[in-house]
């Protein structure tokens, strides 16, 4: 027989689709369902219609094709009935598994999402199965269907023939219409455990005759999340990639992750402040091929695992863990406060995002690590008043640290200055006096009729003429209907006749206003400033005030609010009190 003639070798299959669960015993971490589907098999109590949820990869799909051989498998002597242990050797078993069977129609409803796709199931489900016990509908994707295709299968949902049977798949449960859900039995089906998944790629690999190592077949399980067809096509990748051995160092590359325990080193450098040495290690990793957002993705989870080392420590008995690994995240949440861990979390969330939209990911990556590494040391805000405090009770030493720091004043004075941007207001890096500072109470305004004037252009947002009146008008005489003013540098030629058509178009009150050459009083702007800076220099003989400008060079006092004002503050952002209200049930 010629070369030609000989029979083609079978194709090959990948692993995900090789090792695809074929009964209710192969398939892995669902329990619950598996035990209600087999009661509910055993007690003939099988519902016309299931719909499975959960992430990809858990076996949703499956489950329905499992379901759909159980109900029309006949056994091996062709007398058998409905069963939750498919026989997988007669007819309907194997046209099932090899997807041919005429009675059992799986639909992708991603591809066909209309009411005519719905429109030939509900005419094809008055007629008996060909030949099979049960016609089995299993719709991939469902809720991808329109909500008019939702509908029109709604009644035929509810009352179907007794020979057929929906099976829905999908992995966005929220987006199925809740009268669909009440017409189905629901199953969610969970990630896999990470030491279920462990078991279950050890098995496959050694049906495979591959050796895979324990560090490997960790990095393997954490990649996938859960999923065990990301699990099982990884392993493939990597059986590949490793001709027959698999190290951790090759699944690493191939998935283009860090060293776990050079992120764990990075990790540590950073929460040390030690800048040059994290920059050092985030482009050495670089060059060995670790993608700079994956190396930001491991940082978070490793800051994400240590806060939950702190609260729960049984989260250090993971198994994709290696024992080194373990060790070092226990002793760093041991010795790593709450407070800081906390921070390092938010900031690297704003710097994946940060990284991601970068035109170059490196160098966001590493302004990321020079902004984490400069706020790691950072002393808490109790820590800060405490020496704050100690620099009131002793005064300013000279050199700028307050009193009671540790020899050197470098130590407790450097990671000081760096929390002034988070003491400062919003609108830049300067400083402003709380309610706790003794400040110079303000006067009360001198103009307190005219300043009904000025809240109501303010009301109107009319912000040009309130700009202008505040800081060109110097008011001479006021009466209600009557307004004299001496017109400030800058001021508009047409100040007057402006501001006496708004009033008057405000009011419905015909307003004069008129211009004088002299006798107007300071402006509202040159008063406010005026009470400021009386106000200021009445603040920067307070101690504590002296002290906060000794830690913090450069820093300026920018506004000064007395305990009056900061009441009405929270007064006017509280919500308003609501009255008893009538109650119908109450007994009286």
């Amino acid at each position: 027989m010629s070369a030609t003639d000989a029979p083609a070798s079978p194709a090959y299959r990948v692993l995900a689709r090789k090792y695809r669960p074929e009964t209710f015993a192969d398939l892995v971490g669902q329990e619950a369902m598996v035990r209600t589907l087999k009661n509910a098999f055993a007690a003939d109590r099988i519902a016309h219609a299931f719909i499975m949820t959960g992430i990809r990869g858990t076996g949703k799909t499956t489950t329905a094709r499992i379901i759909a051989k159980g109900l029309n498998c006949v056994g091996p002597d062709g007398k058998g009935g409905p069963t939750t242990e498919p026989c997988l050797v007669c007819e309907p078993c194997r046209a099932i598994a090899e997807g041919r069977h005429v009675d059992v129609m799986e639909m992708d409803a991603a591809s066909r999402t209309g009411v005519g796709d719905i429109r030939e199931i509900i005419e094809s489900v008055r007629y008996r199965a060909a030949s099979a016990r049960y016609k089995v509908y299993i719709i991939d994707e469902v809720h991808m269907l329109s909500t008019a295709a939702f509908n029109a299968l709604l009644k035929t949902l509810e009352e179907p023939p007794e020979h057929v049977k929906f099976i829905f798949a999908t992995t966005e449960i929220r987006k199925v219409p809740v009268t669909v859900l009440s017409r189905c039995q629901r199953f969610d089906l969970k990630r896999i455990e990470p030491e279920v998944m462990i078991a279950l790629m050890r098995k496959i690999a050694k049906a495979e005759g591959a050796a895979i190592s324990d560090a490997a077949l960790g990095l393997i399980t954490r990649a996938a999340e859960g999923s065990a067809r990301d699990a099982t096509s990884l392993l493939d990748q990597a059986i590949s990639n490793g001709a027959g051995a698999v190290e951790a160092e090759a699944v690493r590359a191939m998935l283009g992750l860090a060293d776990r325990g050079r992120v764990m080193d990075l990790f540590d450098m950073i929460m040390r402040g030690a800048a040059a040495e994290a920059l050092h290690e985030l482009a050495a990793q670089y060059s060995d091929g670790a993608d700079p957002l994956a190396v930001l993705r491991d940082l978070a989870e490793i800051t994400h695992w240590v806060s939950v080392m702190k609260i729960t420590p049984d989260a250090a008995d993971d198994p994709t863990l290696a024992p080194d690994e373990r060790a070092r995240g226990i002793d760093m949440a041991g010795r790593l406060p709450l407070r800081s861990l906390s921070r390092m979390w938010q900031l690297l969330l704003k710097a994946l995002e940060e990284v991601a939209q970068a035109p170059n990911a490196m160098m966001a990556a590493e302004m990321a690590v020079i902004r984490l590494t400069h706020v790691a040391d950072l002393p808490d805000p109790e820590t800060l008043l405490r020496h704050l405090r100690n620099a009131q009770a002793t005064g300013p030493v000279a050199g700028g640290a307050p009193a009671g720091a540790p020899a050197g004043g470098g130590a407790l004075h450097a990671p000081m200055m760096r929390l002034a941007p988070s003491l400062a207001p919003a609108r830049g890096p300067m400083m402003q006096a709380g309610p706790a500072l003794a400040v110079q109470t303000l006067p009360e305004a001198a103009y307190l009729i005219f300043d009904q004037v000025v809240a109501l252009i303010r009301d109107k947002r009319d912000m040009k003429l309130l700009f202008e009146v505040e800081t060109t008008l110097r008011l001479a005489r006021y009466a209600p209907g009557r307004i004299e003013f001496e017109p400030g540098p800058g001021a508009a030629p047409d100040l007057a006749a402006r501001l006496g058509q708004r009033l008057q178009s405000w009011t419905g009150t015909r307003w004069g206003v008129s211009v004088v050459s002299s006798g107007g009083a300071p402006t509202i702007a040159e008063e406010r400033d005026r009470e400021q800076n009386e106000a200021r220099a009445g603040a920067m003989t307070n101690p504590l005030v002296q002290a906060v400008l000794s830690a913090f060079p450069g820093a300026r006092i920018t506004q000064i609010r007395t305990p009056e004002a900061l009441a009405a503050s929270a007064a006017e952002a509280a919500l308003p009190e609501v009255e008893d209200e009538w109650d119908p049930f109450e007994e009286n």
